[in-house]
């Protein structure tokens, strides 16, 4: 589906992604570099961040440039084959990205709750497994929605979203096999329903052990680290489910389009400004890479010399 039918809107819509798609990918690859470059960072919760910012670069690597090139060239086409690699990578990463929101949910839980036993439990080849398994159950998700969506006769080749977005392309089924994938749907969201109340779980007793600092300065560290967590959960949670709900109406309308660019562009980025730029450890970080480019473009210019 196009943004609009006007040249003028077109290359605006062009424009307007290219600027937001630069920002997200500078954002997150700025977080894996901090990460991977700065020592100090080397912990559970950065190495969490940083798998976060490649799922998010993934994510958003899927849609955004097909739409822009459409825009460009002014068609709305797009092949078999790209259809079906657009369905298995965006849940590939959306569902892996979700996974391990569900891990640092955990981790914090873990730091917060049992302080004193956070290595223990957070140890290095721990963390690995998770990370590991947020990837694997994403690859796995993705690879059953892709066979179960692309089963399926269709009728038309005419899909009412901006991308391939699996409810929009069950409307174009000629036979009942689109069920297959409907139960599917309906498993993805009681998992996705049950990961949700475990990260709820997790936060009220993480914020029962807050309210309980005696310090003022502890309790506001640890309301900083958690809530944009939790922000980002719900706003993916809310708006997914949101935009999947709605896709059962048989007509378009601008608010899926505006609730399915929310889950599936929103959150990657987001991810930069509020897990890091506000972040003390990862804005020195950063400014250390900086530092280093600029002398060793210094060093590179007085070799030249």
């Amino acid at each position: 589906m196009e943004f609009s039918k006007m040249r003028e809107l077109q290359i605006l819509h062009l424009v307007a992604f290219l600027i937001l798609y630069l920002a997200i990918m500078t954002g997150n690859l700025l977080i894996v570099f901090a990460v991977i470059f700065d020592h100090r960072l080397h912990t559970p919760m950065y190495f969490f961040l940083m798998n976060l910012a490649i799922l998010d670069l993934g994510s958003i690597s899927v849609t955004m440039p097909k739409s822009m090139v459409n825009s460009f060239f002014n068609t709305r086409l797009i092949s078999y084959s790209g259809r079906v690699a657009q369905v298995f990578f965006l849940v590939f990463f959306v569902a892996s990205d979700f996974a391990l929101l569900t891990v640092m949910a955990h981790d914090r839980y873990v730091v917060i709750c049992t302080p004193l036993r956070y290595e223990t439990i957070m140890n290095k080849g721990a963390c690995i497994q998770m990370v590991v398994s947020a990837w694997i159950s994403g690859l796995l998700y993705g690879a059953i929605h892709t066979g179960s969506t692309f089963a399926i006769t269709f009728c038309s080749n005419v899909v009412d979203q901006f991308f391939c977005e699996i409810p929009q392309m069950l409307k174009l089924s000629c036979s009942n096999l689109y069920l297959v994938e409907g139960g599917v749907l309906l498993l993805s969201g009681c998992v996705l329903l049950g990961c949700f109340i475990f990260i709820i779980v997790t936060y009220v007793h993480i914020f029962t052990t807050v309210l309980r600092m005696p310090s003022r300065q502890g309790r506001q560290k640890a309301f900083s680290a958690c809530l944009p967590h939790l922000i980002v959960v719900s706003m993916f949670v809310f708006t997914g489910c949101f935009a999947y709900l709605r896709s059962s109406s048989k007509s378009p309308s601008a608010i899926d389009l505006i609730f399915s660019f929310i889950y599936s562009i929103v959150p990657p980025m987001m991810n930069p400004l509020i897990y890091s730029m506000r972040n003390k450890e990862i804005k020195i970080a950063l400014w250390k890479l900086l530092d280093l480019k600029h002398s060793a473009k210094n060093d590179f210019s007085r070799f030249l010399q």
